[in-house]
């Protein structure tokens, strides 16, 4: 799908940074509030990944197989096809930085200015910023329709930045192939919301009619990474709709068959779009969500590593000394 007039409106009024024929650049709320010395982003807290150096984006920003009741995007603009007509992978990244620095802009104070500063940012963090280091790959979009995505990642790593991928699964040809030429990122992420087929379709509303069974087929994929890769099943828990507690043997089954070394669970929240199809009220509170991933704890024998309250984020797995990454 073509990047229209009216959709490129939107999407800068929605404060995308368009990069390219397909890509994308928005900063993160956890990256401003990093810059003003306001707290960080749950990466930061579980991963090490620093929040200001953090480059949220997408090369594939139109395009995914998905409707997911949760998405914040605006789905009258999606294409389930793969992204034809590629922007280089240097490119991308030349850009997506430049865009990055573009929508920084805002936060520098000029110390030879009379006038009033508005920015309460750090300035010695804004200044490392201009230099992000870690590409989360998970603005919008499923990044495996991109073809050269596993050159961007290589790239990415060429140029000793870390970089973070988060698929929907249903592109298990294309996570093979960047499997068997060594272009993995530094964590890979596969998002499964929901443990069941019947519950997959009302909640991903999906183009693709195998989509089920291609999730699974690039779950089975991930299962052969451990110790190869950072590995990550995760979750996005809506109230009254995917943690109940009949669900928690489901995926339980699900995680120790995918064997990932790292279970991440957030909760929904109700942003953007999303807000037209699912109100706050489908927000689970920590509480809520604390119940349920104990339940979830003791059904698959992980641990509960760390949660992040603000971000009501939670992160699973066998061992803390494993979840930071190592030369952050």
């Amino acid at each position: 799908m073509e990047i229209t007039p009216e959709i490129r409106k939107q999407l800068t009024k929605e404060n995308y940074e368009i990069v390219g024929k397909h890509s994308a650049v928005k900063i993160c709320n956890w990256t401003k509030n990093s810059l003003r010395d306001e707290g960080v982003c749950y990466k930061e807290q579980f991963y090490g990944i620093k929040s200001h150096l953090c480059c949220q984006m997408s090369c594939t920003l139109l395009n995914c197989q998905n409707k997911c009741i949760h998405c914040w995007r605006d789905l009258r603009y999606s294409c389930p096809s793969e992204v034809i007509d590629c922007d280089d992978p240097k490119k991308i990244i030349d850009e997506s930085i430049i865009a990055q620095r573009k929508l920084l802009t805002g936060f520098k104070i000029d110390p030879n200015s009379d006038k009033k500063q508005l920015s309460k940012a750090n300035q010695e963090k804004l200044a490392e910023a201009q230099e992000p280091m870690q590409f989360a790959i998970s603005l919008t979009g499923e990044g495996l329709l991109y073809p050269k995505v596993g050159e961007l990642i290589e790239e990415l790593t060429r140029r000793g930045k870390t970089s973070f991928l988060v698929s929907n699964g249903l592109c298990p040809e294309r996570l093979q192939e960047i499997v068997d030429k060594n272009q993995l990122p530094t964590q890979l992420y596969i998002s499964v919301n929901s443990p069941n087929k019947k519950l997959y379709d009302e909640f991903h509303r999906s183009s693709k009619k195998n989509a089920w069974e291609k999730l699974n087929e690039s779950l089975a994929i991930m299962s052969t990474l451990k110790g190869q890769a950072r590995t990550v099943f995760r979750m996005n828990l809506i109230r009254d709709l995917n943690m109940e507690n009949e669900h928690v043997e489901e995926y339980a089954k699900m995680i120790k068959k995918t064997n990932p070394m790292i279970v991440e669970i957030k909760g929904f929240m109700s942003v953007g779009h999303a807000r037209k199809r699912l109100g706050y009220d489908r927000m689970p509170n920590f509480e809520e969500m604390q119940k349920f991933i104990e339940k979830l704890s003791e059904a698959t024998g992980l641990k509960i590593l760390d949660s992040h309250e603000r971000s009501r984020a939670w992160v699973l797995g066998e061992n803390k000394e494993e979840l930071r990454i190592k030369g952050l």
